[in-house]
């Protein structure tokens, strides 16, 4: 990875918003500047970039070695345990002069506000808006890790789907699907992997269930990804269990529809509007405007949800190397649930599918 490249671009975005320095706490952007990955934890664990392009940190002790190794031109204050953190966040202060300071507002944790606040002796400002677009374009490097994300989730689920069957509760599914995850190389699971089955899948973030087990003609919906290298696929496949009931074919098909429409639409120019106001369009004129629950997508990468939001109201038009997700759904409390999702790649001519998966009805045991 090419961090110098990143760091113009970011101190690029600072100089046009008048920004003399951003704080990041171990996160998306963390890494991406950096490549290191650290816990967020008790520790206060700060860096500091200035729109000179100058690094800066407060690091505890326990991360020295690593972090020396890989961040050396940083210009860091480590801190014992013992010592706290408060003295290591005063000299950052001293060494970089600074009497301005922006934070991730969407990252950063209250307490880690406040200490930098007193230690610089000003307010924070929030620069979630003006590090949007850092990482809104993926290079052929990111794109390729996303894939390998994508091909490792794909081919667990196919083998999850050959092996489970009626009576399986969801937590027992969920293990199963991790462990082909895992198996195939994935560093783990990009987010907590949700599998509910039956009227449970029309709770769009629901939680697997220990007691719900999947029975015939219930509807099976996985949300799931693996992340690898720090990026993550974000997939949604709904299946039947043995046989589809009539009473749910146009549902599902309604999304189907939705789903090709909004993929085939992508395409650089186009708006997030204008992809959110026809693939909803699909849905309400479909019938089930009351079903309707989230918007059509996001940005996919280091972050499962970053920029840009697929939604109404979002008029930047779609760039070359954006990653976004397709994922139409409708849902009807304690009956059903389907969302089909999809990981789409804008390209210079239009688009391609990061995800492959048969997207048409199917039954698994």
């Amino acid at each position: 990875m090419n961090y110098d490249a990143r760091l113009k671009k970011l101190t690029g975005l600072m100089q046009a918003a008048d920004c003399p320095a951003v704080a990041f706490v171990p996160g998306p952007n963390f890494y991406y500047l950096t490549g290191v990955t650290l816990a967020l934890m008790e520790r206060p664990t700060i860096l500091i970039v200035t729109a000179e392009g100058r690094m800066h940190a407060a690091i505890p002790a326990l991360e020295r070695d690593r972090w020396s190794a890989e961040v050396p031109q940083a210009e860091t204050v480590f801190w014992q345990d013992s010592d706290g953190y408060a003295d290591a966040l005063s000299t950052l202060a001293h060494q970089t002069g600074l009497t301005t300071l922006a934070v991730e507002g969407n990252r950063m944790r209250q307490f880690e506000a406040a200490a930098l606040a007193r230690a610089f002796d000003t307010t924070p400002e929030d620069a979630t808006a003006m590090l949007a677009p850092l990482r809104i374009l993926k290079d052929a490097g990111e794109v390729a890790a996303i894939e390998k994300a994508v091909g490792i989730s794909e081919a667990a689920l196919t083998a999850t789907l050959a092996a489970i069957g009626a009576g399986m509760t969801e937590t027992e599914i969920r293990s199963r699907l991790l462990i082909e995850m895992l198996e195939r190389g994935a560093d783990g699971p990009a987010f907590d992997l949700i599998v509910l089955a039956g009227g449970a899948a029309a709770d769009c973030h629901g939680v697997p269930s220990s007691a719900r087990r999947v029975g015939r003609g219930d509807v099976l919906l996985f949300d799931f990804g693996a992340t690898l290298d720090g990026y993550s696929a974000d997939i949604t496949r709904t299946y039947f269990c043995e046989e589809i009931p009539d009473a749910h074919r146009a549902l599902y098909d309604t999304v189907l529809k939705a789903n090709r429409i909004g993929c085939e639409m992508v395409a650089p120019g186009v708006t997030p509007h204008d992809l959110d106001s026809a693939v909803q369009g699909v849905l309400r004129d479909a019938g089930f405007a009351d079903c309707i629950r989230h918007k059509v997508g996001h940005g996919l990468g280091l972050d499962i949800h970053e920029a840009p939001a697929v939604m109404i109201g979002n008029h930047q038009p779609l760039e070359p190397g954006m990653v976004i997700t397709i994922e139409p759904g409708l849902y009807k409390p304690d009956v059903i649930g389907v969302r089909i999702e999809d990981d789409v790649l804008v390209t210079e001519d239009g688009h391609r599918s990061l995800t492959s998966l048969p997207r048409e009805a199917q039954t698994f045991g």
